[in-house]
């Protein structure tokens, strides 16, 4: 990275620290809506790191991660840069909903189009404002409504850059997933930045171990990557190629035998669906060994719900 940086019209030298807002549109109100972009250069050059929240509004503790590190000094790199939005989608956190108001995902919405929906600008301004000037990110998330996601790391193990980030970050479970079309990940790939993504907790609740694990994950991956000298231990990262959701067959109230993060074998009864009414259960069962990574905290299931998801090889 060369000696200044311009994001928008600020010029930014190393040592220095900077918000920049980028105005993405206003409300009907004329209210303006920006994209707050924190910007912290070390005293020495050095790769360039995206942190970014947030994307989806609701998902909450992406962008607590951010405000943490950004609150307690940890963000400060010693070489290099960081550049943090902590929270993409300002639409859907002040509606606490996933998208924007007209309803689009911004995650499937990349690159992106100038003209376009309120989703694909966010997109555009991501991918033309914010991308170019980045080595490297993670992107956090956490899982939909009722539904909670074991701290983990998702990226495609056939990328050996992104494979060794994730590596390097150390969450508690490290997953193999392809690149989605149209997704931030996928965009930015074919620009040439790796983006890893970080999933914990669900919707609306702050998960306060996921939160530490992504603070800690995220210190781990700017050690490796040369911008500070001292992260903390990593207690190892269990990598799994594949993944499924064990669906419920019969409707009614699920009550779940194990927790998030616990290891399970094709023995074992992962919970039962019992009838409002007091009548029969019925067991639910995984053909394989793993571990669970995601559950659904709704306990009124229809047949066919996704309920429990299970990491495997």
């Amino acid at each position: 990275m060369p000696e200044f940086i311009t994001v928008k019209d600020q010029v930014i030298g190393l040592g220095e620290s900077r918000k920049v807002n980028l105005n993405i549109a206003r409300l009907p109100t004329y209210t303006n809506i920006d994209l707050p972009v924190h910007v912290y250069r070390g005293k020495e050059d050095g790769p360039v790191l995206l942190l970014t929240g947030g994307l989806h509004g609701d998902e909450i503790n992406g962008i607590e991660i951010i405000r943490r590190m950004i609150r307690k000094g940890l963000i400060l790199p010693e070489k290099g840069t960081v550049i943090a939005l902590p929270i993409v989608n300002a639409y859907g956190f002040i509606l606490n909903v996933r998208g924007v108001p007209d309803g689009k995902d911004i995650n499937r919405s990349f690159p992106g189009v100038k003209g376009g929906s309120l989703a694909r600008l966010l997109a555009y301004t991501l991918m033309n404002e914010i991308i170019p000037l980045v080595d490297c990110g993670v992107d956090f998330h956490t899982g939909g409504a009722s539904r909670s996601n074991y701290p983990q790391i998702r990226c495609s193990f056939n990328l050996p850059k992104a494979k060794e980030l994730a590596k390097a970050f150390s969450a508690p479970i490290t997953l193999h997933s392809t690149l989605i079309a149209k997704s931030f990940r996928s965009a930015a790939h074919k620009k040439g930045t790796e983006i890893l993504v970080y999933e914990t907790g669900e919707s609306l609740r702050f998960d306060e171990q996921g939160i530490q694990h992504g603070i800690d994950g995220t210190l781990r991956l700017m050690k490796h990557l040369g911008m500070i000298t001292e992260a903390p231990v990593s207690a190892g990262t269990r990598m799994f190629r594949k993944s499924s959701w064990v669906r419920a067959k019969n409707a009614g109230l699920f009550s779940p035998g194990f927790n998030l993060g616990a290891s399970v074998t094709k023995k074992d009864i992962l919970g039962y669906i019992n009838d409002p009414f007091g009548g029969k259960k019925t067991k639910v069962v995984f053909s394989r060994d793993g571990v669970i990574i995601g559950q659904n905290y709704n306990p009124i299931v229809h047949k066919g719900d996704a309920i429990i998801h299970i990491a495997h090889n």
